[in-house]
């Protein structure tokens, strides 16, 4: 039995609400013991046996049959977000002056993409790429007026993505 990270896309945005009670109770089923929720931003952990793939997808059928729309999953477990995390290619001080952010990628960017959104963010913004992460520093307080926002992420680098911010990341792995 392994212990997982689901990070949801698309959860409690855009008006589709889903609270976190029911996000367990969707989560309850054979394979799948030990549920929690960290904030509400569709985060659920769990211990669940069986092969890492197939866990995924029947989540992601019961999530759809469930609620009636489509919603990703990014399963994780503790050892790859502390990799995340050890990866993270900025300093402790740049992290500690900035916001710094965790994009999930569904697989490998498009190069090309990346370049792109790489060319269109302000100055004071970055984005790298780690594997089928993207860790993106801008300004405190400044996520929402990024232009990362303005530019269509998914499209540009091909994959779904997901993102949490770095206290969010860092807080999931107390969770373990």
């Amino acid at each position: 039995m392994a212990r997982y990270i689901a990070f949801l896309r698309a959860v409690n945005v855009g008006g589709r609400v889903v609270k976190m009670d029911e996000l367990k109770q969707i989560f309850s089923m054979p394979g799948i013991k030990n549920i929690s929720t960290y904030i509400q931003s569709g985060n659920v952990v769990f211990d669940a046996t069986g092969e890492k793939e197939g866990i995924k997808e029947k989540i992601e059928k019961k999530l759809l049959k469930s609620l009636g729309y489509e919603v990703i999953v990014f399963l994780k477990t503790f050892d790859e977000v502390r990799t995340i995390i050890k990866e993270a290619p900025y300093t402790e001080d740049e992290i500690a002056e900035n916001a710094l952010h965790v994009i999930m990628l569904s697989g490998k960017p498009d190069i090309e993409g990346l370049k792109f959104v790489q060319d269109t963010i302000a100055p004071l913004e970055q984005i790298k790429v780690r594997g089928t992460e993207a860790y993106f520093l801008c300004p405190k307080k400044g996520f929402g007026n990024a232009r990362i926002g303005k530019v269509n992420l998914e499209k540009k680098l091909q994959v779904r993505t997901t993102t949490r911010n770095w206290a969010t990341m860092n807080k999931i792995l107390g969770l373990e």
